[in-house]
């Protein structure tokens, strides 16, 4: 890495030199001349520096995620056809959706911040969703599609991966291969106390309800934690890099390396890859229509990316959802013990500093017993138990300021 930053750096610096002194032969004897010439070789330095940076970072994309960061850069719903694919085979018989209806004109506006209505069509249309599913029970009330996704088309979740990994991780502590989520991290991952002896305090528990006190920075810089925990090439070796900032279990911050290293202790718990646990106790067992994946840092490593990237069809996104809304049940089968499904998005402080938010399930404080998985641009799945009714949202953008409010809405009104 050094010397394609080397070369660039020295050829940047030598055309700079020889643009410096031909502006000054020209300005010579020119009020100004010296400082055009500094000025032109500050440009010119920068500009071939740019371009030097652009040509190291294409040709290591397999190689750095700072590399990606910089050519890629912001996350795109389309980042799934970049990186690598670990296969989650559906299971051989999909839990049946059949078509369901409503009275004329429930669903023609909905609320949307600010307090007004809009079409819902028209609404979806502008914020690029991709795909928009609404069901109550079995019944497909809803099902629209737009912004080039189908009802064929993988669509890739972000952070609402997060709440299928804590689903294997209650899956794997169901079946023994974990103990509880009162397990130190330590347990699992003992090379970390090496590192810093404050690590065996961090349970299994901080880190699903985001109050590990791991530091995390925000800034959006292709160095920064959010940019390398999405980006970097080996995500293993970077969970292992993860710094301890405070005690854990005072405050509640948004860390993606508590997936990452969640990740690990699953991996090394159930003795095979996530992604084929996922499919052989999740995925399968829940009756998903159609095969998923889970985009790996690369192909090298090839460890799913935790903290985002599982991809599927809208339609099985609404299975997920209605899995838990039905404490866990698919049909007749009890894939997911109820009581971690009532532990995962209760509205409870009792165990960790945040009522909004419990086993990486986000809790909607303003309706009780709802709660819904939610992911980087605008990727919902909202659940309301109560009514059976699950709403799901996929999109290219955000569009708007407050999809749980949108999504609380379309609940009440089908409920």
């Amino acid at each position: 890495m050094l010397a394609w930053l080397l070369v660039p750096a020295v050829l940047a610096t030598v055309l700079a030199w020889a643009a410096a002194r031909l502006v000054r032969r020209r300005a010579r004897g020119r009020r100004g001349g010296r400082l055009a010439a500094v000025l032109v070789a500050v440009l010119a330095w920068l500009a071939v520096a740019a371009g030097g940076l652009q040509v190291w970072a294409r040709a290591s994309l397999d190689s750095s995620g700072i590399a990606r960061a910089i050519v890629w850069m912001d996350a795109d719903v389309d980042d799934r056809l970049r990186f690598p694919e670990l296969p989650v085979p559906a299971g051989g018989t999909p839990l049946p959706l059949t078509a369901g209806s409503l009275p004329a004109g429930v669903l023609d506006e909905v609320t949307v911040p600010g307090g007004g209505t809009e079409d819902l069509a028209a609404l979806l249309d502008r914020t690029q969703t991709t795909g928009f599913v609404v069901l109550r029970g079995n019944e497909v009330l809803l099902e629209r599609y737009g912004a080039g996704g189908t009802r064929e088309t993988p669509m890739t979740s972000f952070s609402v991966a997060k709440s299928v990994l804590s689903t294997l991780v209650g899956l794997a502590i169901d079946r023994g291969a974990i103990g509880g989520l009162d397990d130190p991290v330590t347990d699992h991952v003992p090379e970390l106390l090496d590192r810093d002896p404050r690590f065996g305090a961090i349970t299994l528990r901080h880190l699903v309800t985001m109050s590990s006190g791991l530091s995390y920075e925000e800034e959006g810089l292709p160095w920064s934690d959010d940019a390398l925990t999405y980006y970097d090439v080996d995500l293993r070796r970077l969970a292992l890099s993860a710094e301890v900032a405070q005690e854990p279990g005072r405050e509640w911050l948004y860390c993606n390396y508590n997936p990452l290293l969640v990740g690990l202790v699953l991996e090394r718990a159930v003795g095979e890859p996530v992604e084929d646990f996922a499919a052989e106790a999740l995925w399968g067992p829940m009756g998903a229509e159609a095969d998923a994946s889970w985009s790996a840092d690369s192909t090298a490593s090839g460890f799913p990316k935790m903290e985002s990237g599982f991809n599927a069809v809208a339609r099985d996104w609404a299975r997920f959802g209605l899995l838990f809304a039905r404490e866990g049940r698919a049909g007749d089968r009890q894939v997911v013990p109820a009581a971690w499904v009532a532990e995962a998005t209760a509205r409870d402080t009792s165990a960790d500093p945040a009522e909004h938010y419990q086993y990486w399930w986000w809790v909607d404080t303003e309706r009780e017993g709802r709660f819904y998985a939610r992911g980087n641009k605008g990727q919902y799945v909202y659940v309301d138990p109560a009514t059976d009714v699950v709403v799901v949202r996929l999109g290219r953008e955000e569009g708007v300021d407050d999809w749980p409010a949108v999504l609380r809405d379309v609940a009440d009104r089908v409920g």
